[in-house]
């Protein structure tokens, strides 16, 4: 696996070693969480799709690190795959009639 990358805080203060599976790993939930939270925020339709798509894609890769490939290659299929073309191709089907109707 890979090599541990030694982070050295103060001895005093505890310092602990952080791997790169670590690493790996906060970074896959911050990327997960923050996606999350433009989903919510987010004012227009289309961002907050690929939001949502790169929260479904890194949960995929957490689930990778657990070595459950199945559930992740299924999120990814059924999930990204599946449900985000869904949402967009509604949200372009739908836009186009209300963008009709206010030029109306």
């Amino acid at each position: 696996m890979l090599q541990s990358v030694q982070i050295q805080f103060d001895r005093d203060a505890g310092g602990e070693e952080v791997t790169w599976e670590m690493f790996l790993f906060l970074f896959l939930a911050a990327s997960a969480l923050i996606s999350a939270l433009l989903v919510i925020a987010s004012k227009d339709v289309v961002h907050s799709v690929i939001a949502l798509a790169t929260c479904f894609i890194s949960i995929a890769a957490l689930f990778i690190m657990l070595s459950a490939e199945f559930v992740a290659i299924v999120q990814i299929l059924v999930y990204v795959g599946a449900v985000v073309v869904v949402i967009l191709f509604g949200i372009m089907l739908t836009k186009r009639e209300i963008m009709e109707s206010e030029k109306r």
